[in-house]
């Protein structure tokens, strides 16, 4: 029970009812002085120490021990006389044992300050909030080291005003630095101050790219393929909508535009005449009032269109029974409304006549085809085959069919999704890749090619090379935990202190 103490004499242990005390002595061993380390045990007087140790039977244990002053044997030591410690039980200045600092380090590092003085209550080891951040910040950080491979993210203090830069090792995902801030002249300043790295994982960000080139610039970058292939959806979502007049009539019901589509339909062809006369994009925007990037996305557009939302439907009580009233119509087309309604009931519907009628006038029970969203058809586009149901693949497939443009789409992003397995000879594949893509009509695309090109260097490594910023995500995840933990209550360098002894 008490083996932790096993470096004292242990002469008494009393029962006070909530607390445990033991009285207990050190050995009459000699003790190196602290200053000349000569040995000795000559005696100059006593002194009574109290420390708290780990709880026992949810019921706290406090320890009294009577410590030595010792006397230097050496004349002349600056220390004529000196208190004895007993390391990992009676420490200078310390009222804890070791084990139970530990016990109690383990939870702050973990909860922080409310939260861990709230449990510390929970394990009969009571400590204030403000103890809980001293014992956390005294906990000492693992030494500073240059990893060959690194990692680089920014994430966010507070949402578009203040952000910050975490560093990582990629191969093992430790924490290195967090910088605050995510600003090329900093980032290059840690760069220059710590050399030896070989390469730069990150994301698409220009301003770590800079400041990698400035301060490294023998280091290999290499872009992280998640982001790339995020960014392709993006573009992939962007040409889907640009051409739901082409697709969206195959699938979803046509039901007249309104004042939207009308809006649309004029905007566009007052773009198109300003066009047309040879007007600039930024005069266009000027003459219309509107922003530039909406005269961009209308002068791509080869006709107007009315990007329909299509119908969301909830699942509702009459979901049941539908199979039997696609039947019933099929037999009999002119069958009763009400006699439709009977027969339901007879069989367990529970509804109302009004969620019935809905049902029947939304043409919910005759439709043999999923409503597509614009959303839905990229999920299609960008999905492994083999992942899709038959039906899901059915639909893509009629899609496709409908739309050449979309099956020229899905060609390509199944193309370029192939790339994002790090091989040899991926940058040669992907400037065949940028190549055709230039060749097609998809403008969204021609955007995403041109930011390839930009960043060349660094998504041929990303492709050919088997590092990734994953890691930096990871530990960028488990930071948000971190923050709102402590939201409103606390600066940058105590959670700094907690990034890095994750």
């Amino acid at each position: 029970m008490f083996s932790g103490l096993s470096a004292l004499v242990i002469e008494e242990v009393t029962d006070e009812g909530e607390v445990i005390r033991v009285s207990a002595r050190t050995r009459d061993d000699p003790v190196p002085c602290p200053v000349c380390g000569r040995p000795t045990r000559r005696v100059h007087g006593f002194h009574g120490r109290v420390v708290a140790d780990v709880p026992v039977d949810g019921r706290r244990v406090v320890v009294s021990v009577r410590v030595r002053r010792l006397v230097c044997p050496v004349l002349g030591c600056p220390r004529q006389t000196f208190r004895e410690q007993v390391p990992g039980v009676v420490e200078r200045y310390q009222r804890r044992t070791r084990r139970l600092a530990d016990q109690l380090g383990a939870v702050v590092k973990e909860l922080a300050g409310r939260a861990g003085a709230r449990l510390s209550r929970a394990l009969t080891c009571a400590i204030s909030r403000s103890s809980a951040l001293r014992l956390l910040m005294r906990q000492t950080l693992p030494p500073p080291r240059v990893p060959r491979v690194l990692g680089i993210d920014d994430f966010a203090l507070k949402r578009r005003h203040r952000y910050a830069t975490v560093i990582i090792d990629a191969e093992t995902g430790e924490r290195i630095d967090v910088l605050p801030g995510r600003t090329a002249p900093a980032l290059a300043a840690w760069l220059r101050e710590h050399p030896g790295v070989e390469y730069v994982c990150r994301d698409g960000s220009g301003c770590y790219g800079e400041a990698i080139r400035q301060a490294l610039p023998e280091a290999v970058q290499v872009s992280d393929r998640w982001h790339l292939w995020s960014n392709l959806c993006d573009r992939v979502l962007a040409e889907v909508r640009s051409h739901t007049a082409c697709w969206a009539a195959a699938v979803n019901p046509v039901r007249p535009g309104g004042v939207r589509e009308q809006t649309t339909r004029e905007r566009w062809k007052r773009v198109h005449d300003l066009l047309d006369q040879g007007v600039g994009l930024l005069e266009c925007a000027r003459r219309l009032d509107v922003a530039l990037n909406t005269v961009k996305r209308y002068s791509r557009m080869k006709e107007p269109t009315g990007d329909r939302r299509a119908p969301r439907y909830k699942p509702t009580l009459v979901d049941p029974y539908r199979d039997h009233l696609r039947a019933r119509r099929a037999e009999e087309p002119a069958v009763p409304f009400l006699q439709l309604f009977k027969e339901i009931k007879e069989l367990g519907y529970t509804g109302s006549l009004n969620l019935f009628y809905r049902y029947i006038t939304q043409g919910r029970a005759e439709g043999d085809k999923p409503v597509t969203t614009p959303k839905h058809f990229t999920r299609l586009l960008l999905s492994k085959p083999e992942n899709l149901r038959d039906n899901d693949t059915a639909l893509l497939r009629e899609l496709t069919q409908t739309c050449p443009a979309m099956a020229e789409l899905a060609r390509l992003a199944s193309e370029f999704a192939q790339l994002l397995t790090p091989e040899p000879g991926n940058d040669a594949k992907l400037t065949d890749w940028i190549t055709t893509v230039r060749a097609a009509d998809l403008p969204h695309l021609h955007s995403f090619a041109n930011g390839l090109e930009l960043d060349r260097a660094a998504v041929d490594a990303g492709l050919t090379l088997p590092y990734s910023n994953g890691r930096t995500e990871g530990v960028n995840t488990r930071t948000k935990r971190i923050m709102r933990q402590m939201h409103g209550r606390a600066g940058f360098p105590l959670l700094r202190h907690r990034i890095l002894l994750q």
